[in-house]
């Protein structure tokens, strides 16, 4: 290749410095879209997959704390003992979040419904304070990760194996 001399203003360099044609320039960036491409595709999947897990956290979550609440209602009613209020938290769960029977096992072994009432102390209207029985569920759910989990053993094996979710619910006995 020889070198260009040129007075022109167009497409040279005017110098000992050969031209950058369009050409090579398409040859010297030749695979750098797919070398970016490849960097930015794996961290926007753990992030697309973090999403969907918190998602599917977020709602089991909720589907245990509506069932605290309900079986805390029912714990304030006479005439449920506290077996009934667990078997129907577990029902409430199991229907909530459409799970076999060997898989709410599972997710919430014996132990996972409590009930317990108390007696508070609350300010009375007028004067004074007056004394107010009420039932609490507690309510735990072992939630498993479905995406993060194979991502997060890579980086630590106890990393990502699952969480424990808890609601609990407190509501004034009925007399």
């Amino acid at each position: 290749m020889t070198l260009v001399r040129s007075r022109c203003r167009r497409d040279c360099s005017c110098g000992r410095i050969p031209p950058i044609t369009l050409q090579k320039r398409r040859r010297g960036e030749r695979g750098a879209a797919l070398v970016e491409f490849a960097l930015a595709v794996p961290l926007l999947l753990v992030v697309i997959a973090g999403i969907v897990d918190f998602g599917f956290a977020f709602q089991r979550y909720e589907v245990i704390t509506n069932a605290a609440r309900e079986g805390a209602r029912m714990a304030t009613l006479p005439g449920y003992t506290d077996t009934a209020v667990d078997s129907y938290v577990r029902q409430y769960v199991q229907k909530g979040l459409s799970l076999s029977n060997s898989a709410m096992s599972t997710v919430m072994p014996t132990g996972s419904v409590t009930v317990s009432y108390a007696d508070l102390t609350v300010p009375a209207a007028v004067t004074g304070t007056m004394t107010v029985s009420t039932a609490t569920v507690n309510v735990t759910y072992q939630h498993s990760w479905l995406l993060l989990r194979p991502m997060l053993s890579l980086l630590n094996k106890s990393w990502g194996t699952s969480i424990t979710l808890t609601a609990s619910s407190q509501m004034r006995k009925e007399m």
